[in-house]
């Protein structure tokens, strides 16, 4: 079973074991590969940044297995651009249109940290976990900025698309109510309802972006999906946030966003080459047609609706 990814950061990952490799997206079966251009805050990083790391992928896509998206599809791995941090339009609202013409199709409009566009799920982030290892509490007040609404607006012009992962509930809410039932997404994240942690998405928040005609492409990150980070444990939490989501959204509303080479290495979904293994536990659990849908058919037609209108 073909699959299409909504999020990894291997364009940024400089060492250590990748997930990503071309060897691991043919084995795991991989039709549609986006790559964030991760643009950093605690580093200052910005527009700059973000046209390097175009590059970057650009020059990726002349190599090898790999081609834009819809250049080639079925024939080699289709890859989209997006960005993941408000930051690289440096408080620009002309940016977008030149990060549009630099390729790049999806912008998460948050990292961890608060910026021009709005509010992230943390109130104060400190790491994942907070000081000390207790998780931090969730921002439930503070959601688009001015600027960002106004971002979120020229993105809908322009034909790109929003992913609200890392903000906060209002932003998100905030986000729907402009868009007024355009498709936006939650590229890599989870339910909070299964595991409450500020990163996964509420009730509230699932059925939002399901309204929207949108998708959320469930995340690997083992803190985001369990207290348990054995591999049984993670297999059980990525079957048990996928059903809630089902349950909560509908079968239109299911995705993949991986967050490979952006988190640690999880024990269960190890590489892309362990795809199959997850695919099959859903067509088991949930049946091929849905299985189909989560693994790519919901993610394109979005990534069509939006894209290529």
């Amino acid at each position: 079973m073909n699959y299409l990814d909504l999020h990894a950061d291997t364009l940024t990952k400089e060492e250590g074991v990748f997930h990503i490799t071309e060897e691991a997206l043919l084995a795991g079966g991989c039709a549609l590969q986006c790559f964030a251009a991760f643009v950093d805050p605690r580093k200052g990083e910005g527009f700059s940044r973000a046209s390097e790391l175009a590059d970057a992928y650009d020059k990726m896509c002349r190599s090898g297995q790999f081609c834009p998206f819809p250049e080639g599809m079925g024939e080699k791995i289709c890859t989209l651009l997006t960005v993941e941090g408000g930051e690289a339009l440096g408080g620009k609202l002309e940016n977008l249109g030149r990060l549009y013409a630099r390729g790049v199709r999806m912008l998460t409009l948050t990292w961890n940290l608060p910026n021009a566009l709005g509010f992230p799920n943390f109130m104060n982030y400190g790491g994942v976990h907070g000081k000390h290892g207790a998780l931090l509490s969730r921002e439930t007040e503070r959601g688009l900025t001015p600027f960002g609404r106004e971002c979120v607006l020229r993105m809908a012009e322009l034909g790109m698309i929003v992913d609200v992962s890392h903000g906060s509930d209002k932003l998100l809410l905030e986000t729907a109510e402009l868009l007024k039932g355009t498709p936006f997404v939650a590229s890599h994240s989870c339910a909070a309802s299964v595991h409450a942690h500020p990163r996964n998405l509420t009730d509230g928040g699932i059925r939002a972006i399901a309204e929207s005609g949108g998708v959320i492409g469930l995340c690997f990150c083992v803190s985001f999906l369990s207290d348990d980070g054995s591999e049984e444990g993670q297999r059980a939490a990525l079957l048990a946030h996928a059903e809630h989501i089902l349950r909560t959204g509908g079968e239109d509303v299911l995705a993949i966003g991986s967050d490979f080479d952006g988190m640690p290495q999880s024990p269960y979904m190890r590489t892309a080459a362990d795809m199959p293994r997850l695919l099959g536990e859903f067509s088991r659990a949930f049946g091929s047609r849905i299985a189909e849908k989560i693994a790519y058919e919901n993610a394109l037609r979005v990534l069509e609706d939006v894209l290529l209108p």
